[in-house]
């Protein structure tokens, strides 16, 4: 199950909840009653750069892009 973080609307703390993905978001804390609003966060994993998979986008054999790191040598 995701957890999905929450913004107390008066104080501004922060709250996380495990929830289903199908399950609606919270507009009031579940014990306290607050109201509350889902906070949008970055993913925990992030990808950079070319080569991480086999069939990431490149250019086909034989062909130099011309920019660096590519990882084609020759």
């Amino acid at each position: 199950m995701p957890t999905y973080i929450y913004k107390n609307l008066e104080t501004g703390e922060l709250y996380e909840f495990k929830q289903s993905m199908k399950d609606e978001a919270y507009t009031q804390h579940p014990e306290t009653g607050a109201p509350v609003k889902r906070v949008i966060s970055p993913p925990a994993i992030t990808f950079k750069g070319s080569g991480f998979y086999v069939n990431d986008s490149r250019s086909p054999a034989g062909e130099q892009t011309g920019g660096s790191g590519s990882g084609d040598k020759g």
